[in-house]
């Protein structure tokens, strides 16, 4: 066996960079070393940072999905996610190695079956963060076309997935249902949206960078194969969770957004008497809440990409969410009103109990021979551990602090577009 590809990752502690460094330290420990570098060691804001870690890396890919927060300002959102995936792709390209990007569906307008290429104009009014994206992209597809990067682009729509630390996008709405402070339904009936599993995606990505003329230069939409329905999404969190609200009661859009307008009216004036409160960022994205998006994923069916987990849903993983998240915030104290007593269904004991074939099936596919190492292991060492099984099963599951003073004449040129 040749020696180690070494990969560098950026954005090691969210969701969708901690499931990525999972699965290349359980699935590929013995071919990959997967270095996740803190901001202390790599900050993604400093081009010299950039240039000094890769140089002394000298890695064998680069995957970037690193991401300012939502509600960050002009300046961090240009730098994080504008700037530093720039430059790394800079880096890349001087070292002749591929560079996975992350993207996200806010470079998108509302509709559906939209395609790689239905993004948004670059304007003003856009988000910082939708802006800052779309920015990242339009540059990268300009190096693949002119400087011969060696780049491809995943587009996630709403990301889903355990062990994540922040509360933000679908887990903000699982917690507002949680925490029992959604009292009716803020979208309307039939809106749908497309959905990312995180436990998939190191799959995609894996399979890209061994298959870099398919893929290079390419953008995909990494989305579930069927869209869901928020209301439908919603209304079955609150029967997991054996909750009464929120009630289903459809409210107007007209009313929902007067209502975020007279909160924002509210917070600034506590902010003059020196009380600071904000608005979940995530209500930036309150008109999607009313208009649907939905991604469309020939491309990706087309590949040679294999889903590994083609069954499995937001709707097949809420039981197991479920557990996970409101044990972990209840232990933090974010919520309390939920049943303590409530017990859920394991997904393998619900899939026994109506759906059987299933489990036959995913035997199957597991492998149903004899174990053909068993042999080799009994004459093994037990404290070499079990680094040799060739079957692979599906496992689970940055910003800085901005600078004082103005902004520069960058970001200023940014915010005003």
């Amino acid at each position: 066996m040749g020696s180690k590809k070494t990969g560098v990752l950026i954005g090691g502690s969210g969701l969708i960079g901690g499931t990525i460094v999972n699965f290349y330290k359980n699935r590929h420990a013995d071919t990959v070393d997967i270095r996740a570098p803190s901001s202390k060691k790599l900050s993604i804001r400093e081009e010299n940072d950039i240039r000094r870690y890769l140089t002394e890396v000298k890695p064998d890919f680069i995957i970037n999905a690193a991401m300012a927060n939502l509600g960050s300002d002009a300046q961090l959102a240009f730098e994080v996610n504008y700037q530093g995936p720039v430059n790394l792709a800079r880096a890349a390209n001087t070292l002749k190695i591929p560079y996975i990007h992350i993207s996200s569906s806010a470079t998108l307008p509302p509709g559906s079956n939209l395609r790689e290429e239905d993004t948004l104009p670059i304007t003003p009014k856009l988000s910082n963060y939708a802006k800052s994206k779309l920015m990242a992209e339009t540059t990268l597809k300009l190096m693949a076309e002119k400087e011969g990067l060696d780049y491809s682009c995943v587009r996630l729509a709403i990301v889903y997935g355990a062990h994540d630390h922040k509360i933000q996008g679908f887990h903000r709405l699982f917690f507002s249902i949680a925490d029992e402070s959604m009292p009716v339904l803020f979208t309307k009936k039939n809106t749908l949206h497309s959905y990312s599993n995180a436990r998939k995606l190191p799959y995609f990505i894996n399979h890209m960078l061994e298959n870099r003329a398919e893929f290079s230069s390419r953008t995909y939409h990494f989305v579930d194969k069927n869209p869901v329905d928020l209301a439908t999404l919603i209304l079955t969190i609150k029967s997991y969770l054996h909750l009464n609200q929120p009630k289903e009661i459809y409210v107007p859009y007209w009313i929902a957004n007067s209502g975020k307008k007279g909160l924002n009216m509210l917070l600034r004036i506590l902010r003059r008497i020196g009380l600071k409160a904000t608005l979940p960022p995530e209500l930036m994205f309150l008109e999607s809440f009313y208009k649907p998006q939905t991604l469309a994923s020939e491309r990706l069916k087309k590949s040679s990409f294999i889903d590994p987990m083609p069954e499995e849903s937001i709707f097949t993983r809420l039981p197991e969410l479920v557990v996970y998240y409101l044990t972990r915030w209840s232990h933090e104290n974010l919520i309390s009103t939920y049943n303590e007593n409530l017990e859920m269904k394991k997904p393998v004991e619900q899939n026994f109990i109506s759906n059987p074939q299933k489990l036959i099936n995913d035997m199957h596919a597991r492998g149903i021979g004899p174990f053909s190492d068993m042999l080799q292991s009994s004459q093994t060492p037990a404290n070499e551990g079990r680094s040799g099984l060739n079957h692979e099963y599906p496992s689970t599951g940055k910003t800085g602090n901005i600078n004082s003073g103005s902004a520069s004449p960058v970001v200023e040129n940014f915010y005003r577009g």
